[in-house]
């Protein structure tokens, strides 16, 4: 085991988390790391949504380009931010088990707002923001951009009621504050709360380690919910969540796409056996699409080119 395995990440704290994450059990089974951390596009550019950028993979790309040139041998990510479709000789080396999948709002101490007939949420994920807007239409959804840290401080600066965040980011890094609600109701991210690691097809002694640290039943519910994204065509910043959950050899699935107010959305909710699992996030996403979802994700193709 004298090859080092060159770990690439993001040098955001939460990022360096996963890295070091996977540093830590790659080392633990026997195998040399050190860790190489860059910039993405999307920590670099913060005064634009990310739907605004117009780059597929606005977090993993830097990456990518770094390790198909070789200088470095896998790259850590939430699952959420990598595209469905990884560049050419390019794979998935591993999925770790997931960590919490739920949305929270972090609030300053009071939560009446969420009864009344006006507030102003902030988010930078349009699937937030629709989910947001579906439940409470008469609320206002600012912008927000930023790593975990900044945008924390960014709801502190501002006179936002509240800001939503991924409970597992706040919960990794020790900086999910009290004042928080869990968002039970909001159907999360595809792949939120799973760290992914990527490796070049090739490249057979890195592939081999990753592999000893992938957790199958997380590697099947995100397989599904990326399916279900990639058959909607929707990208990382589209308005869709999807939620997979395997129990008792039974995978429990809830989906949907939202229009960008929030005022429509098509929807699915059903059980099926782990045996069936294959295909399952490619059959449901073209029945979501049939009852209601290729109208509406034209209508955001529409209105986000």
């Amino acid at each position: 085991m004298s090859h080092i395995i060159r770990i690439g990440t993001r040098d955001s704290e939460l990022a360096l988390w996963q890295a070091n994450t996977v540093k830590t059990r790659l080392e633990n089974l026997g195998y040399q790391t050190v860790l190489l951390p860059v910039k993405s596009t999307g920590d670099l550019i913060l005064d634009k949504p990310l739907y605004e950028l117009g780059i597929t993979g606005v977090f993993t790309k830097t990456l990518d380009v770094a390790m198909v040139k070789g200088e470095i041998d896998i790259a850590v990510h939430s699952m959420k931010d990598v595209p469905t479709q990884l560049p050419k000789g390019m794979v998935q080396g591993a999925v770790l088990e997931r960590a919490n999948v739920e949305d929270i709002l972090v609030h300053k101490g009071k939560t009446s707002f969420m009864t009344a007939g006006k507030a102003t949420i902030a988010t930078g994920s349009l699937r937030r923001k629709a989910q947001w807007l579906h439940k409470y239409p008469s609320h206002t959804v600012a912008g927000l951009r930023g790593n975990v840290n900044s945008r924390l401080q960014k709801l502190q600066d501002n006179d936002w009621d509240g800001a939503i965040f991924a409970k597992a980011g706040l919960e990794r890094i020790a900086l999910k504050p009290d004042n928080h609600t869990v968002l039970d109701w909001m159907i999360p991210a595809p792949a939120q709360g799973a760290i992914t690691i990527s490796v070049m097809e090739d490249n057979t002694f890195v592939k081999e380690a990753v592999a000893r640290l992938n957790h199958t039943e997380t590697e099947i519910c995100t397989r599904i919910e990326r399916d279900f994204l990639r058959t909607l065509e929707g990208g990382c910043s589209a308005p869709i969540g999807a939620l997979a959950i395997f129990e008792n050899e039974k995978i429990h699935f809830t989906a949907a796409v939202f229009s960008l107010d929030g005022t429509q959305k098509a929807e699915v909710n059903t059980s099926f056996s782990v045996n069936d699992a294959l295909d399952k996030g490619i059959i449901l996403g073209k029945q979501v699409l049939n009852e209601g979802g290729t109208v509406i994700m034209e209508e955001i193709r529409k209105t986000l080119n």
